[in-house]
């Protein structure tokens, strides 16, 4: 068995509310690793039905967003773990600042950034034809804005270790049809390689995870179907495939892997 070197350490991950989600996924991983777990995250209304809500799809993706962290919190109690559940905007400078005093004041420190949380238009208004102001500043405010004061609050707090990840997507660089998400995701594709060149003097390593197409409760059998064909290894990608590369990035073996995006996506959109 690996030994990472998490064991007491303590790691916030944003946006781990939706219990399929590849936030709660890595937050049960980094509890089982024995980390300390700090989970911030914001609940995101849509409206859904709550018919379809049984089954893959849009409806259960929307449902599990738009609710609270007890899933997630359940688990994680149920592993015995040390953690800390918060209802915060990381959109917003002063709540960033009340995650991490909480955070310190509950574990002592801050080892471990995971910038998961990302909000983005699913009811097709995502294209240069027909985006909104709106869509595009509530994208970037939580994608961008959120995760890079998340992170300066972690370099200006940082103790003795550090690590940061970003949460990218695969199609970052081509995102047709989701043009504002993937804007926001190539963003901090390269925030990643300037923050790491200039936190590395402090030992802090900051790289980028890309899911492919990942089963977090919103792809239908329909859109299964159509994308399996495209992914090399012939099946979607789990939230625990992601979470396992994130606890790797987290760990002390990869103390010199910094400024890297990591593709987890089956060999989807090489």
């Amino acid at each position: 068995m690996v030994d990472y070197g998490l064991k007491d350490r303590v790691a916030i991950i944003t946006g781990a509310n939706n219990p399929q989600g590849i936030g709660a996924a890595t937050a049960l991983a980094f509890a089982r690793e024995g980390a300390n777990v700090v989970i911030a995250y914001q609940r995101i209304p849509r409206d859904f039905d709550e018919a379809k809500t049984g089954t893959n799809g849009v409806d259960r993706y929307f449902k599990a967003n738009a609710g609270d962290a007890s899933e997630v919190e359940a688990k994680l109690r149920e592993l015995g773990a040390r953690y800390l559940v918060l209802e915060k905007d990381i959109s917003d400078e002063a709540q960033v600042k009340e995650v991490f005093d909480a955070a310190i004041e509950r574990f002592g420190r801050v080892d471990v950034l995971i910038n998961n949380a990302a909000d983005g238009d699913m009811d097709g208004i995502d294209t240069i034809e027909l985006i909104t102001q709106s869509v595009i500043d509530d994208t970037f405010a939580v994608n961008v804005r959120g995760s890079l004061l998340m992170t300066r609050e972690f370099v200006q707090r940082r103790g003795d270790y550090g690590r940061v990840v970003f949460l990218s997507t695969d199609s970052a660089q081509v995102f047709a049809g989701q043009i504002t998400y993937g804007a926001s995701k190539a963003t901090l594709e390269a925030l990643t390689r300037s923050v790491a060149m200039e936190v590395g003097q402090y030992g802090i390593t900051v790289n980028s995870v890309a899911p492919g197409p990942t089963q977090t409760g919103w792809i239908d059998e329909e859109l299964e179907e159509a994308v399996l064909p495209l992914i090399p290894m012939g099946k979607l990608i789990q939230p625990e495939d992601i979470a396992n590369t994130i606890v790797f990035l987290a760990s002390k073996q990869a103390r010199m892997i910094t400024g890297q995006v990591i593709k987890v996506s089956g060999g989807h959109a090489l």
